[in-house]
């Protein structure tokens, strides 16, 4: 069954371009609320931890280097069925493959720096939104 929640997280290309706040308006128009949020920056441990389920990927390394590149802004967001919504409005990884309008289609700047991290789960949303905020933070 499908939960009103899920987490996302605003990578660092996204707000060393001053999208941030274009970006959330986005969201807020797709009729997101948010629940939780924070300015945070990674630490190269918590990068690493967050990321884990990549270890192995050849990938994992740069990933740790850019997410902890600058700051990020991870919030928990509500609507119905928020997984798969929020999926829709960001688009695909590749931000040339991302539909037209779609939050990767417009602030992303390359399949690794693309501007939006979105819960592929429902479980997913859970464990990564537990990651960034205690339960007394979420609304």
């Amino acid at each position: 069954m499908a939960t009103n929640r899920t987490f996302t997280m605003l990578k660092p290309d996204a707000t060393a371009a001053g999208n941030t706040g274009k970006i959330i308006d986005r969201m807020i128009d797709a009729g997101f609320a948010i629940k939780a949020m924070k300015w945070t920056q990674l630490s190269k441990t918590q990068a690493e931890a967050f990321y884990s389920v990549h270890a192995e990927r050849p990938f994992y390394g740069e990933l740790v280097e850019y997410m902890t590149s600058g700051p990020v802004v991870a919030m928990i967001l509500e609507k119905d069925d928020a997984v798969a919504s929020f999926r829709e409005l960001i688009g695909a990884t590749n931000p040339a493959e991302a539909a037209p309008g779609t939050i990767r289609a417009d602030f992303a700047e390359s399949i690794s720096a693309n501007a939006v991290h979105g819960s592929d789960s429902d479980d997913n949303a859970l464990i990564e939104g537990r990651f960034y905020f205690s339960e007394r933070e979420e609304a």
